[in-house]
């Protein structure tokens, strides 16, 4: 009788050992094909343009057209490319001298973890940014998450902003269980292990319909195709992402005590029928409590206003800049304020 007992439990712990031999090995599988999947990512879609040694932070923006100096600041989960492939880069560099980010984390930029990266945070790196190439007075655009940037950007430095174009953002706190159900994968020890191994895995079941939404109730165009969507399924950037929607409602919570004092141009605009953002909740009421501004409004738009109408949105770029006192042609700023970075080409990186 001992001993039949003894061959029960020995062939319990047996099937227990390859449980876990099998758990342990599908996660190292997961592990080794989503740094595959990253590494190819990264060798399909290089860097395009330079990189700025900043604070520890490789930087990487690209720079097109002559004229008056414009930000564009993507919002979460996606990187400049987005810029590109909604055809708002190009139009805008007809006119303008155009500065798109890989904001930190984000396409080729990268996020070191001894700071949170806050929209505070980010602004001070862009501003420092912004001096190393010479930029003054710029008109800043921020798409979504990007608008907290752009908002903390004007709100520290509001004489060296010449106007903000606000589009489809997220400005007040709210109850957001998306922003819950995303942050784990930011979280230490946990969140690493599962940005390599199961997060990559379900944000590839997940995409498609995230990206139906995001366009909702308008249909995905044709140009989203140029957005490369493995780059945003690396464990690297889904580790900001994963940030970035963890500190989404304190950040809105912060900088709303703030917007009365925002004393520029400044040009909201948005699709009505956003399903990531409600409009009457944000643009409208952000629209009243900032005097001056001004609200534009995208019939039965959604939240990727910038593929849906680029030219609308270049069109409140113009109507910023005309508003804003800064002169024409800003003048260079002096040469110590550029002595805190470097900057690389792409192809020495």
């Amino acid at each position: 009788m001992a001993a039949r007992r003894e061959m029960k439990h020995d062939g319990i712990g047996s099937g227990a050992i390859a449980v876990a031999a099998g758990i342990a090995a599908a996660t190292a599988a997961s592990a080794l094909f989503n740094v595959a999947k990253a590494r190819q990512a990264e060798q399909e879609n290089p860097p395009t343009g330079k990189f700025l040694e900043i604070d520890g932070v490789q930087l990487h923006y690209v720079e097109r057209g002559e004229g008056r100096p414009l930000v564009l600041l993507h919002g979460n989960g996606v990187s400049l490319v987005d810029m590109e492939a909604s055809g708002l880069l190009d139009r805008a560099a007809r006119h303008y001298r155009v500065i798109a980010f890989d904001r930190p984390g984000y396409g080729h930029s990268t996020r070191p973890r001894d700071r949170t990266w806050s929209p505070e945070e980010q602004a001070a790196l862009l501003w420092t940014a912004l001096r190393s190439l010479g930029v003054a007075g710029p008109i800043i655009l921020g798409h979504s998450w990007g608008t907290l940037v752009a908002l903390a950007m004007a709100l520290e430095h509001p004489g060296e902003t010449s106007a903000l174009v606000l589009a489809s953002g997220y400005y007040y706190p709210s109850g957001r269980m998306d922003a819950l159900l995303l942050s784990p994968p930011a979280l230490p020890v946990v969140g690493d292990a599962m940005r390599y191994t199961v997060s990559p895995l379900v944000a590839r079941l997940v995409t498609p319909a995230l990206i139906e939404r995001m366009f909702a109730p308008a249909s995905v165009p044709e140009s989203f195709a140029a957005y490369p969507i493995e780059l945003s399924l690396r464990p690297s950037q889904l580790r900001a992402a994963s940030a970035e929607a963890g500190m989404m409602v304190g950040a809105a919570a912060r900088l709303s005590k703030r917007y009365d004092e925002l004393d520029l141009p400044v040009i909201l605009i948005s699709g009505d029928g956003d399903r990531i953002v409600a409009f009457d909740q944000q643009s409208k009421l952000i629209h009243e409590a900032i005097p001056g501004s001004e609200l534009r409004i995208i019939e039965g738009g959604g939240h990727m206003i910038h593929y849906l109408d680029p030219d609308a949105v270049v069109a409140a770029i113009d109507a910023a800049a005309e508003r804003s006192p800064f002169q024409d042609e800003p003048q260079d700023l002096p040469a110590s304020d550029l002595q805190s970075s470097s900057i690389q080409d792409s192809s020495h990186v």
